[in-house]
């Protein structure tokens, strides 16, 4: 038998190899000379530097660099194929990175992003896989485009403040002093919302107020969102505030799209695509995915659906495990999932369930007995 597992990370807990060398160990007791193949699995958020650097061969680098709030964090990113940079938006500019009593959007800026991207150039690299989940701005990527030589300025040739505060002031935008190793970049983003770049589903109205901003506040910053669109439109005169996903990461994929030329696409199929997945699906008997938590999210464009949508072209079996399922999961099996199977194998608590031991041990015994299944059926 020919075993693929490629499950998600359980976030909080253990990674997506860890998760995928547990289920493998439980398979193998059950199937002692099947062929098991593990692959790393992300949907273009948290893991998916460690996921692309495992799945081909990367190395990973370290970059000093502005936070969202200005003060320095260090933000790893991965190098893979010789001169592609994997970023995470959130090692520079994530909402994990500052407490959640200085979660404030109006401040929270992009700069790092950029800071992170100018380091990638510099150590080679002239193609760019950028997930922009967990980000903590609401500054339309202006931060990140500052970074990059872009100048952001207001009526008096100055540049404009970081953060969303920074969009009620820009006026002009120049590009003097930009750097010139982006006219041979090549830029794609993991994005996996479709908003527009303003109005009542824009960024500043739907995700602002998860970042820190009251109602009143981000119907303020949309207007100032409006403004930064008005002077972009200015400067390139296609730019498409309505673009699917434009909206995406605070603005951060209008900045994308329109200065850098980026595409933006669903990051689990970018990330199946840049590790070869497909070629390890048509060999496969069965594919093994899954993530902490099944529910009638997974469908909308997570990891695990990714992996059962492609192996349904070639009409693979398709099992799932989870740390936990919620009533809406049941759509997964009408989208892929042939059976999915919750982990935990008794009561306990939180603490104890998100115990990275404890996972382990759960994934590679309840993969043990679905697999002691399918051997007696087969």
């Amino acid at each position: 038998m020919n075993i693929l597992i490629a499950i998600d990370s359980f976030k909080g807990c253990i990674d997506s190899l860890e998760a995928g060398e547990s289920a493998a160990k439980g398979a193998r007791m059950a199937f002692p000379d099947a062929e098991i193949i593990v692959r790393p699995l992300a949907d273009g958020g948290e893991g998916t530097v460690q996921a692309l650097a495992s799945g081909c061969n990367g190395i990973m680098c370290k970059a000093d660099v502005t936070g969202p709030l200005g003060k320095q964090v260090v933000c790893q990113y991965a190098i893979i194929n010789g001169n592609t940079a994997v970023i995470e938006m959130a090692g520079a500019a994530g909402i994990t990175l500052i407490s959640e009593n200085e979660r404030n959007p109006l401040y929270t800026t992009t700069y790092g992003v950029g800071e992170v991207v100018k380091d990638a150039i510099v150590n080679g690299c002239r193609n760019f896989i950028i997930g922009i989940g967990g980000s903590a701005t609401n500054d339309g990527g202006t931060g990140m485009l500052q970074a990059l030589g872009f100048g952001m300025e207001n009526s008096n040739g100055e540049a404009i403040a970081y953060g969303a505060t920074g969009l009620k002031d820009l006026s002009v935008i120049t590009d003097i002093n930009v750097l010139p190793e982006l006219n041979d970049c090549n830029f794609k983003v993991a994005c996996d919302v479709t908003n527009p770049l303003c109005g009542e589903n824009g960024c500043s109205m739907v995700f602002a107020p998860q970042k820190g901003a009251s109602v009143k506040l981000a119907m303020q910053m949309d207007t100032w969102m409006y403004n930064y669109a008005r002077v972009v439109q200015k400067f390139i005169l296609d730019a498409d505030i309505n673009y699917p996903g434009a909206g995406a990461a605070g603005g951060m994929g209008f900045a994308a799209k329109t200065f850098l030329d980026a595409s933006l696409e669903p990051g689990v199929q970018l990330v199946l695509r840049e590790t070869g997945f497909e070629q390890y699906v048509k060999e496969a008997d069965i594919v093994v995915t899954g993530e902490g938590q099944l529910d009638g999210q997974t469908v909308m464009g997570k990891a695990p659906a990714g992996v059962a949508s492609l192996a349904k072209q070639y009409n693979k079996p398709v099992i799932a495990f989870s740390g936990s399922v919620t009533d809406g999961a049941f759509v997964c099996n009408k989208t892929g999932i042939d059976a999915f199977f919750p982990v935990l194998r008794s009561v306990c608590t939180l603490k104890e369930a998100m115990d990275k031991e404890n996972a382990i041990k759960n994934i590679m015994n309840t993969a043990e007995q679905v697999f002691r299944l399918i051997k007696t059926i087969k």
